[in-house]
Parts: structure tokens; sequence; C-alpha cells
């Protein structure tokens, strides 16, 4: 007994060291949040108040000092964040997580966006103010990396820290205007259909600018192909990507003509892919010459998303084709040339290198046309399949981005924010604008082009044909705006705007079941408050999909029915298009519309084809049509050479299907196919993929409301699966109210720190999913008040 007694006391003994070893570790790598530290090249004290949101609340005397203090706090609880941002775009994932990833590195390589930064850092005025602040800001990540602890994900991976530069900003932003594109998922493939299929299975599939959806309204006060190559390439390096792309989002500004106090309502909801830590970092900087609230890409010094107590403003997607592929023609007797509309010239060979963890470097090149970087193959472009290139307008001319990102952000008045909106050439953006003065704004922001009458922009062009250059750049007054139009509100779901330029603008929008949604909400009401706009942002009601269930259903013949399959088509037919999670129709109707795209497209496109057409945006647009459609190409199943099916016969089995696998997954009992058992929300870490540290890294699995394309659009994919887990929704909602700017309100998916060890790392994850807000706290004496701690930047004593 005393043995077993003194064996006991050992391991207590062990684990008491394990637990103070654990402890010491916890305290060594987590966020200094209090205190008081000094730091170099400080000209004067900076207060850093921490609300209980782990928000930091940043006061100095001058803006340098603000900006180098703001890149110390971001790096703290972000280093990791911004490390994987800003090697996408120079292919260092590789070093990171070994050769699986050296895919994803040519491709990005390839794009050019490294080269892109290179000049766009060398031509940026070293004594402006956007190279001074952006200066400081990396001096203070700098320091952290130098002074701070090591975040747990590079002890882990054995990364070792670096210095960042101005070039890591242009990377930073250059990745994330290619994850807006859509053109490299969609115009390959869509080439690929016309040329094995036959130009007649294009125009059922909504490809083209739309006269009978819902616009966006201007107002200015007056082979194996090498299509499938290229398709291929593109696909396998954008899915094993570690850090969220950029996919749509909602905004409205409301005018004080339509609100219950006379002032503008501003609200935003960017969507982005859903990952931990979530996207946006928050931080109100306060200076005696500047103030902002702003949310930051990690980074990049300047927020994407700001308001201050005169304006507010906010970003969607444009949506605008700013990506064309071309067919190049080679130079039979001299592979080296290539034909342009002018005659043959040199292909350009980029020779690049790669660290791979735990291997050999390698070695990477390819080729470019004056157009830009042939794709197919990456590393072995010229295999025999005719070349691709592709023509992407933000590596092409001067980068003004950041210049326009500190414009935006420093503009005192609707004048001088409009001044800066030019300099952005790409990604396209829908600018959303409110201020104090009762102005609403929206400005599609891009260097938009015109080509030729007779050219085809969702389909690879011929790069040897004078037909297919761009005709002309459009001056920004040509751009689709809205500024205070008689409506009294403005808005953006990425969906078609109308046209100022006299063209429609070739894009890759997303359907009008948002834009229906907010319209009709905006249009009935004349008295919203922040409490009203606040229950809009998260609205789970589609008023598309029940329009569409009455479309397939009347198809139905419901005699071939057993009593359950007719009692779920009974409550399909009430349904009125509500996403709460416990509710079944929604989960009936997902599994129809995906067995009814299955049945409809995969005999001809085959699987791997039918997996990247459930991806494009022009699948989501071209539901709804087709579930009116009587007649099409694409019904006949042309693996059935007895038989031609009609819609009727597709309609009827994909129900049968979609109910039959429901029981599988969910049982027999309809009842319990609710909406929150299949459609669940998981913030996933790249490390938390490793099985056993993913309940540490992790945050979630929960059941969430909402769906694709209603305005609290949590998106899943068609991709076969029982469960539609969601991939990405609004990486933020924010709500900013100008008749009580200081009780404006937001929310963050996850939280506001990415290190684990943080209380701050998942705090507002339930909140979020219960669609619940907290305070964007402004007023000094409130933020003082309930401050969770304080940290004091002092300057180094020389």
């Amino acid at each position: 007994m005393k043995a077993v007694r003194k064996i006991g006391w050992v391991l207590l003994g062990i684990l008491g060291v394990l637990l103070l070893a654990g402890l010491i570790i916890v305290q060594t790598l987590k966020p200094d949040y209090s205190g008081e530290k000094p730091m170099d090249n400080l000209n004067s004290e900076v207060t850093v108040t921490y609300d209980p949101y782990g928000i930091p609340h940043i006061e100095a005397t001058e803006e340098t000092d603000a900006f180098r203090a703001l890149g110390y706090v971001h790096a703290q609880d972000r280093l990791w964040q911004m490390e994987l941002l800003r090697r996408v775009a120079t292919g260092g994932l590789s070093e990171v997580f070994g050769k699986d990833m050296l895919p994803t590195d040519k491709f990005f390589l390839s794009l050019g966006i490294d080269d892109a930064s290179a000049k766009a850092a060398a031509r940026l005025d070293p004594e402006s103010q956007t190279a001074i602040l952006s200066q400081a800001y990396l001096d203070g990540i700098n320091q952290f990396i130098e002074e701070g602890p090591t975040p747990v994900e590079f002890l882990l991976t054995g990364l070792e820290k670096k210095p960042y530069s101005i070039e890591d900003i242009y990377n930073t932003v250059g990745y994330m205007a290619f994850s807006f594109a859509m053109a490299h998922k969609t115009d390959p493939l869509l080439t690929v259909i016309k040329d094995s299929l036959g130009p007649e299975y294009l125009s059922d599939l909504e490809i083209s600018s739309s006269p009978n959806t819902v616009w966006i309204r201007n107002y200015k006060g007056e082979e194996v192909s090498s299509e499938a190559a290229v398709i291929s390439v593109t696909t396998e390096a954008l899915s094993k990507l570690p850090v969220p792309q950029f996919i749509g989002s909602n905004s409205w500004v409301i005018g004080p003509q339509k609100t219950k106090s006379g002032k503008v309502i501003f609200a935003n909801d960017p969507h982005i892919g859903f990952a931990q830590p979530s996207v946006w970092y928050e931080a109100h900087v306060k200076t005696p010459s500047y103030e902002k609230y702003g949310y930051h890409l990690a980074g990049v010094p300047f927020p994407l998303l700001g308001h201050d107590r005169k304006m507010a403003y906010g970003f969607t997607m444009f949506e605008n084709d700013d990506v064309d592929f071309f067919y190049e023609v080679l130079n039979s007797e001299d592979s080296t040339k290539y034909k342009t509309p002018t005659g043959w010239k040199s292909l350009e060979v980029v020779t690049k290198t790669i660290r791979v963890k735990e291997e050999v470097d390698e070695n990477f090149s390819y080729t470019k046309t004056e157009r830009g970087p042939i794709l197919n193959g990456i590393a072995n472009q010229i295999n025999g399949r005719r070349p691709i290139s592709m023509d992407w307008i933000y590596t092409k001319g001067e980068n003004e981005v950041l210049e326009s990102l500190y414009g935006i952000s420093h503009a005192a008045n609707m004048d001088e924010f409009k001044e800066a909106l030019p300099k952005i050439h790409a990604p396209g953006l829908n600018t959303m604008y409110g201020d104090a003065e009762g102005n609403v704004a929206w400005w599609a922001s891009a260097k938009l082009y015109q080509l030729g009458d007779s050219t085809h922009t969702k389909l690879v062009m011929d790069g040897s044909k004078d037909r297919d250059k761009k005709v002309r750049f459009l001056d920004f007054t040509e751009n689709p705006q809205s500024v205070n139009p008689p409506w009294h509100y403005v808005y953006s779901a990425n969906n078609q705007p109308d046209s100022i330029a006299g063209m429609l603008y070739p894009g890759y929008y997303l359907p009008e079941n948002r834009a229906k949604r907010i319209v009709s909400l905006l249009d009935e009401k004349s008295d919203w408050d922040a409490e009203s706009v606040r229950a809009m942002i998260t609205d789970n009601i589609s008023s598309v999909n029940p329009s569409i269930v009455t479309e397939l259903a009347k198809l139905i013949t419901v005699g071939d029915l057993n009593n359950e399959q007719t009692l779920a088509l009974d409550h399909l037919n009430k349904w009125d298009g509500n996403y709460d999670t416990e509710n079944a129709e929604a989960a009936i109707f997902h599994r129809w519309i995906y067995f009814f795209l299955k049945n409809t497209f995969e005999d001809e496109l085959g699987e791997e084809r039918f997996k990247q057409f459930t991806s494009t945006h022009f699948l989501k647009r071209l539901i709804a049509p087709m579930a009116a459609r009587a007649n099409s190409v694409w019904w006949d199943n042309v693996k059935t050479t007895d038989t031609v099916e009609t819609k009727k016969d597709i309609v009827q089995s994909s129900y049968l299907h979609a109910f039959q696998s429901l029981e599988d997954d969910l049982g027999k009992d309809i009842t319990d196919w609710t909406w929150g058992r299949l459609h669940t929300l998981e913030h996933e870490h790249p490390i938390g993929q490793i099985a056993a540290l993913r309940f540490f890294f992790n945050v979630g699995p929960f059941p969430v409301s909402g769906t694709r394309e209603v305005i609290n659009n949590m998106a899943f994919q068609y991709n076969g699966s029982s469960a539609f887990s969601v991939t990405a929704g609004p990486s933020t909602r924010r709500v900013i109210d100008f008749s009580d700017v200081e009780n404006s309100m937001s929310i963050l998916p996850t939280g506001q720190s990415g290190n684990p060890f943080s209380k701050y790392y998942e705090d507002q994850a339930k909140m979020f999913v219960n669609g619940e807000f907290r305070k964007m706290l402004m007023n000094q004496e409130e933020i003082r008040e309930t401050a969770s701690s304080v940290l004091v930047l002092r300057p180094k004593s020389k």
C-alpha cells in the first residue's frame, strides 16, 4: 500500500511539473496586453488601451508613433497570419508546409505578383506620407519580431521569423486582388464546353450580362485540351491555400430621408472564406490630426474598412472581368517566338527558386508573352498543347493601391474620398460611403477597359489577332456609380451594375437573390434605425428559392411518391425561404438542387468538370433560370442511348435521389432533417488539419443559420458531401449609425487575436453564430472605464 501511495505521489509530482511547464509556456507565448515597453524611434509615449474584446485603442501625439504602435500590437496578435499572407505571392508556402504546396507556389509565382510588388515599392516616393506611415507600421512589426515571443506556429513548423518590408505589403494586397478574380475558374471551362460539346451548350448557362436581372442603378446627379490544363493547375493551386479567399459581400447605405433619426446608417459585411484567425484586425487609432476605427488586413497599415465621426466606408467585390485568357501562336520554326498583331516577338523566360521544407530547393521556370504568363503546365508549359496566356490588369501599369488606401483613410470629406478612388486599378471594388453630412454614395473602383465588339471575354481569345486587343481604358467618370440618388440609398450585393458608358461591363456577377431581397426591404421602409438594420444584416430569408420550388414541384408526379415523400413536398410548397437552423425544408431544397444540377450537367461534363463547374459564379446565376426553363439541350442524358430525357425526368429523379440521401444520412423521421445538422461552420486553422491539434487550433463546429445567396450569406459547395459545411460568409458585420456613432456595432467571426493562448482567440465565435453584436468603442472616457488592460509604449532612451 505504501508503494502504491509513493507511486501516486510521484505521478502527481510529474503532473504538477508538466502543468507548471505548460503554464510557463502559455505565459511566455501569449500576447502581452499590459505594462510598459520601450520602443525604437518613438518620439513620445503611446497608450494602447485594450477593450473587453481585445481591440486596441491607440492614442498618440503624432501619426508615425501611432502607426509604429499599430504594427507592434498587430504583429503580437497576428504575426502567423501576416507570415502566410506575404508568402502566397512569393511562392513561399512550400518552405512552411512542404512539397505538397509546390503547385500552389508555382502558380502564384507565375502570376508575377512578386515582380509587380518590387516595381511598385521602387516607384513609391519615400518622402510621401504613404511611405512614411507604412514604414513606421513595418518598424513596429519588426520590433515585435526581434523582441517579442515567437508564436507557437513558428515553433511547430520550425520557421524562422524574418523582417518585413514594403514589398510584403504589396504582395499581400496582390494576393487579395487575385483571390477576388473569377475568370481563372470560368473562361477556360466555358471554352472547353463550347469546343467539346458545341456553342449551343453555352446558351443556357447565364454567362453574359442579363437585361432581366436586378441591376445596381447608377446615379451621378445628372485535348484533354490546353484549356483543361489551365483549369486543372488553377484548381489544384487554389484548393491547397492555407489562407482564406475573398468571394463577395453585402453593403447598403441608407440616406437621412429613410431613417428614423434623419441621419445616415451604414451597413457592410464582406464575404470571405472562413478561417482561424479571421481576416480582419480591428484597431482604433487616434492622434490630434487623425482618427479612424479601422479593419486591417494582416500586414497592411491602412484600414480597408473604417469609420470615424464624419464618415464610414467599406468595400464589396465589384466582380468585373479584369483577367483575360489568350491562345498564343508559336513560330513553327522558332518556338521561342510568338505571334502578335504587329509581328513575331520573343518569349520571356522567368526563373525562380522555391525553398521546400526538408527538401532541396526547386528551380522553376515559366514563359511570358506581352500579355502575361503561359499557364498550361506551368513548369513544362509548351508540351504539345496550345499555349494559353493570362492577361491580368493588376500586374500591368502603375500600382497605386497603397496610395489609394492612404487617401481614403485620411479623407476629410466626400470629395477628398472620391479623389483617391481612381488609383484603385485592381481588384475591382464596390466602394460604399456614407457621412454625417447626409451623403450616401457607391462607386465601382477599377481600371475598366473596352474590347472589340466581336470579342467574347468569357472565352479564351486569340492573342495573334488585332480584334481581341484592348480598344481603350475607361475614364473613372464612366465607371458605374451612384451619389445621393433620389431613391435615398445605395447598395451592392456583387450583382450586375447598370451602364454609364453605353456598355454593359463584362463580369462574373452573382445572382440577383441577395440584391432582390435588399432592395425589397429598403424600398418598403422609411423609418430605419440601427436595430432594424442589424436585424436586416442577419436576415435568413430567400425570396428566390421558394419560386424555384414552385417551378420544380409542378413537374412532380405525386402519384409516384410514397406518403413521406408527398408530405415533404407539401412542406416545401408552403416554405417561405427561411433558413433558421431548425428548418427542415432548407435541407430538402438543397439536396434536391444538388441532384438537379448533377443529373442535368454531369453526364456531359464528366465528374471532374462538373466539380469545377460547381465552383463558378455562373452556376449560382443559372439555378433559377434553369428551374424555369422548359427546353434545354442539357436535359437529355447523353449516356442513355435508348431514350431522350426531359426536364420532368430530371426533376422527378432528382427529388427521389434527394429524399433517399436524406433518409440515409439523417434517418426516416423528416422532423429530424433540420438545417443545423447539415449546415455547420468550423473555423479551420492551417495546423488544425492535424487531427491531434484540431481541438486546440480550430474553432467550432457550430450549427448555423443562413445559406448561399441570402443576406446572411453562409456559403457552401455543391460537392456531393453528405453535409453542407460552410466555407465562406460574413468576415465582419458592421452597422454605423451617424445619429449615435459611439454606439455603432460590429462583430468578428471568432476573435481579435490569432494567438491560441490569447483570451481573445475565440471569444466572439458564439456571438457571431447567434447574430449578436458588440460596440465599436470611440468615446475615450468609455474606453478607459471599460478597459481590460493598458499597454504603454515609451521611447527607448538614447
